[in-house]
């Protein structure tokens, strides 16, 4: 019997393996040895379980901290020395920069990398330069390079951060979307009067609330009856929103802040329509979980949703960190129901034919088999 060829998958936080890669471990393991490799904790713990695969734990920062870096870049060098494996696949960007540069000091001869987002084109100064650095130096020690869709694709060329071929897998997307679980007619919840939109995402600025709040404080002026659900939790030592916009959201008035959950459905099947005024993505699931569940979106001109959204089609894309534009969008959505409902009618459909779980996931199975049988 041949021996099966070794996958190490990695993260940086096993929160993420335990998100993108639930299901698609075991999948793999089918065909490979699987090992999953990301920072310590119960979750990482719990990953290993669930997904039937061994577990090795790295310490790393998510944010620059050199001493603990080059401690992480040592402790993963030795595994990759240690178990010498046939692929390494690294997500997010700490992980991708200590297991790249690990990898390749240890010879491993297939190293992918997935950019799930890009930090630096949001950031300036110095900061920008570290963060493209860093990048830069991830490109360099992969042999093969996963964008999660066409925007992070022209960024990562355009600004030079790699010249070498890139490739997006199907239509973009690293986890796709199980239609089963969101399906709208399998959440029942109250009626309700009045038009309700709804945010998934952490309560934080680069999320564009500052404009969301003051946007909904404007149009609920003029139609009380409107409401807003925030579905997510605050990080105020990373990106805290202003102090203005936490004493709205606190006042409520038409603005219900119900912090994190682990099944925001019920939310999704409450409400109208998603909006979602990031700043800056690689991919958001959240605009396409809510177009699942059968809501149209209104989205900003940044990567990742316009790839999702089809402008007047499942919603509506405006300029980021834009206050008026968004509040009028909101403005349209409830004073024009007629074309609000038409985008929701189409919603589910256009995430149905690109993003079903099992196609993006064998879209990635190929990527593999292809690599895995070149020498």
């Amino acid at each position: 019997m041949l021996k099966k060829k070794k996958i190490i998958r990695s993260t940086t936080i096993p929160q993420s393996l335990d998100s993108f890669c639930e299901g698609m471990l075991s999948e793999l393991s089918a065909e490979y040895e699987v090992v999953a490799v990301s920072s310590p904790g119960e979750v990482l713990d719990k990953v290993g379980r669930r997904e039937g695969v061994r577990t090795v734990a790295v310490a790393m920062e998510r944010h620059i901290s050199l001493m603990k870096d080059l401690k992480s870049l040592w402790s993963m060098w030795k595994v990759m020395r240690r178990e010498k494996p046939d692929l390494v696949h690294s997500m997010t960007p700490k992980a991708g920069l200590i297991c790249m540069m690990a990898a390749w000091l240890a010879r491993v001869p297939r190293r992918v990398h997935t950019f799930t987002g890009l930090v630096w084109p949001t950031a300036s100064g110095l900061k920008r330069r570290i963060l493209m650095a860093t990048d830069w130096l991830t490109c360099a020690c992969a042999t093969h390079i996963i964008p999660e869709g066409e925007g992070v694709k022209r960024d990562l060329l355009t600004h030079h951060i790699t010249h070498k071929p890139i490739k997006v897998l199907g239509y973009g997307n690293v986890k796709g979307i199980d239609l089963d679980h969101y399906n709208p007619d399998a959440i029942q919840v109250a009626p309700h009067e009045g038009f309700t939109f709804v945010f998934v995402g952490r309560i934080v600025r680069d999320k564009g609330i500052n404009e969301l709040v003051a946007a909904f404080d404007k149009l609920h002026s003029e139609h009380p009856d409107v409401r807003l659900v925030l579905v997510g939790s605050r990080e105020d030592n990373l990106d805290p929103v202003m102090p203005s916009t936490l004493d709205r959201i606190n006042r409520g008035d038409g603005i219900s802040a119900v912090g994190g959950k682990k099944d925001v459905r019920p939310y999704y099947a409450a409400a109208d329509a998603l909006v979602f005024p990031s700043y800056r993505e690689g991919f958001p699931n959240v605009v396409i979980e809510a177009g699942a569940m059968g809501l149209p979106s209104i989205v900003t001109d940044i990567n990742g949703s316009r790839e999702i959204i089809i402008n007047g089609e499942n919603g509506v894309i405006i300029p980021p960190q834009d206050q008026e534009a968004l509040y009028r969008a909101m403005k349209d959505f409830v004073e024009h129901p007629e074309q609000t409902i038409k985008m929701a009618s189409n919603a589910r459909n256009l995430i149905a034919t690109r993003f079903e779980q099992s196609y993006v996931r064998q879209c990635l199975y190929d990527f593999y088999h292809e690599i895995m049988n070149k020498e």
